[in-house]
């Protein structure tokens, strides 16, 4: 599920940026900024990198009650409802760095034109989500600094959005509820 929401979101970002700034390559990359080893993954160079920096527990959404439609005597474990931290970094180095701002200021534009990502505007969801719904997270300088400390050391322009609405289920019923019976009626002697 965190796999198709966020390919969903760099698809959109491609759609809009390529139209926006009229290119016929992917400027958005869903992608780690480092390999495990330590090297920078080569396929991430002048191209603005969505990755997960973090997942939630929505207890919002958990406290809404929000029930799938199953028939009334069969149970299924609730789902557990996310919020994803997600950054998009800017990777353009040297005299590319306006490039960056410039890539980093359009995605934030296609966010702010479209927070609501559902089957109305992109009928191409996977049919497991219903919405994802994107904010910027407003992060201080120290969250910023450890965040970037985690994932490279090095600071590069960057936005984090806070997706909200993504569910995980396992889709398994977890019992039947008995039916209810009506009590039998006797006779007063």
């Amino acid at each position: 599920m965190i796999d198709a929401a966020l390919t969903q979101i760099a698809g959109l970002l491609n759609q809009q940026l390529r139209q926006r700034f009229q290119v016929s390559e992917d400027l958005a990359v869903l992608s780690n900024l480092i390999e495990q080893s330590g090297a920078v993954v080569p396929a991430v160079n002048n191209k603005l990198v969505i990755f997960l920096t973090g997942v939630e527990r929505d207890t919002i959404a958990h406290r809404a009650g929000l029930q799938r439609g199953l028939s009334a005597d069969l149970r299924q474990q609730e789902p557990v409802f996310l919020n994803l931290l997600v950054m998009c970094a800017a990777n353009f180095s040297g005299a590319n760095y306006p490039e960056a701002l410039k890539v980093l200021s359009g995605a934030i534009g296609v966010f702010q034109s479209i927070p609501v990502i559902d089957h109305h505007n992109a009928p191409l969801l996977d049919p497991r989500l219903e919405r994802l719904i994107l904010n910027i997270e407003n992060l201080s300088s120290s969250e910023m600094h450890s965040l970037w400390g985690l994932h490279s050391g090095r600071y590069l322009p960057s936005v984090v959005y806070r997706v909200r609405m993504v569910s995980v289920d396992g889709g398994q019923i977890s019992g039947r509820d008995a039916a209810v019976r009506q009590p039998e009626v006797r006779g007063l002697s």
